[in-house]
């Protein structure tokens, strides 16, 4: 078969690997029908993220059609429509059973490796490293998913692939951004970064309930589609993120922010940021955090940080006592997909959103190795790309 494989730094190819063979009883193969290119994977493109080795095939975001399934899967049969969560979750562990889906304790099957570096192992993940499990992801013509009867969401019938396929990840990453701040009627949520995932963080904080949602940003198209979804925009090259949050805050600052940016995040009229990329650079730090920095000194005291972007390693420089003399929660995780996706789904079929308006590209699987620089760099006004074979 056919997918996007990893070979090193900036280089992603279109190669043709062993078709994928079911290796428990629990598993299915699925064909995929549509995939994505997450900002996750630009982490894996730019070369920040350890564990990678060359061949792997890449993606997370990915959805298809059960063509095969192992003997102890009862959930699955043949012909089924599946989206596939990212995270890959067991069902039976202490975690899952509580609904911390991407750390379930079982489905790492590098957990040794992961234990040295974390403390302890987070879940296995498609297509993002060895130290998230080395699965091979979904970028591909066909998928093996392991825990198949739990990692799965159906699919009925009369939605689109484009409506339901970022129920694997950015909707209910965004979503669950959200939730993390438990929103009130009299809140304002600032929004660092307007990608895919700030997209639809800015519409659950809508539909949530906020009554004001602030979104930062420098990319034009970005920040357009964010005010099309009811945001208040700030064009971080065009005027002070601090002093127009205090504008608009009346001097008490957001009640809740969330970062959609994650480690590359950079800043133009930042010094801190210029800091970060030399160290970055040097390898004295491994991740770029501006976005947190920002959020600790303008989060209204007792308020909420959720963190949605994701981080690999260390970082430095980090504003510690000002977040705990603040009183500041923050509540971050890669997304316990599992936990949200029943009440996406049904908001999707009841009309309340389509997630599908992200999408600006759609190209063959084929095509697919080019489309990470066009993303990466926002030509052609990129904002999310749908892949298919």
């Amino acid at each position: 078969m056919k997918a996007l494989c990893w070979h090193g730094k900036k280089d992603v190819r279109y190669d043709t690997v062993p078709d994928p063979i079911i290796e428990h009883p629990r598993d299915a193969i699925i064909k995929m029908t549509a995939c994505a290119i997450c900002g996750s994977d630009l982490h894996l493109f730019d070369g920040f993220m350890p564990g990678m080795e060359s061949g792997d095939v890449l993606g997370h975001e990915f959805m298809g059609e059960v063509v095969e399934v192992g003997s102890e899967n009862k959930a699955l049969k043949v012909g089924d429509r599946v989206v596939v969560p990212f995270t890959i979750t067991c069902g039976e562990c202490y975690q899952c059973k509580r609904g911390n889906f991407s750390v379930c304790e079982r489905s790492n099957r590098n957990k040794e490796a992961a234990d040295k570096v974390f403390g302890h192992s987070t879940a296995g993940l498609f297509g993002y490293s060895h130290l998230t499990g080395g699965y091979a992801g979904g970028q591909a013509e066909f998928v093996r998913v392991p825990f198949a009867d739990q990692t799965h969401v159906k699919i009925p019938d009369g939605l689109s692939d484009e409506q339901v396929l970022f129920l694997g990840d950015i909707f209910p990453t965004g979503w669950q951004a959200a939730m993390q701040c438990e929103i009130e009627p009299t809140d304002t949520v600032a929004i660092w970064g307007a990608g895919p995932v700030g997209q639809m963080a800015i519409r659950s904080a809508v539909i949530l309930g906020a009554k004001q949602v602030v979104v930062i940003d420098n990319v034009p198209e970005r920040l357009a589609m964010a005010a099309a979804g009811g945001a208040i925009t700030i064009n971080f090259d065009n005027e002070g993120v601090v002093e127009r949050l205090q504008e608009l805050t009346q001097g008490k600052g957001p009640d809740k922010c969330i970062d959609a940016v994650g480690m590359e995040a950079h800043a133009t009229r930042s010094i801190d940021s210029i800091v970060d990329r030399a160290k970055q650079a040097v390898m004295l730090e491994s991740d770029r955090p501006h976005v947190l920095r920002e959020m600790i000194y303008v989060c209204r005291p007792a308020g909420i940080l959720s963190v949605a972007g994701v981080y690999g390693g260390l970082i430095d420089k980090l504003p510690f006592g000002a977040s705990m003399n603040k009183g500041l929660t923050w509540r971050m995780a890669q997304t316990h997909v599992k936990r949200w996706t029943d009440d996406l789904l049904h908001r999707i079929q009841e009309g309340q959103i389509d997630p599908s308006f992200v999408i600006t590209h759609t190209v063959p699987l084929s095509e697919g190795a080019g489309m990470y620089e066009t993303f990466r760099d926002k030509k052609d006004g990129c904002i999310k790309v749908v892949l298919k074979p």
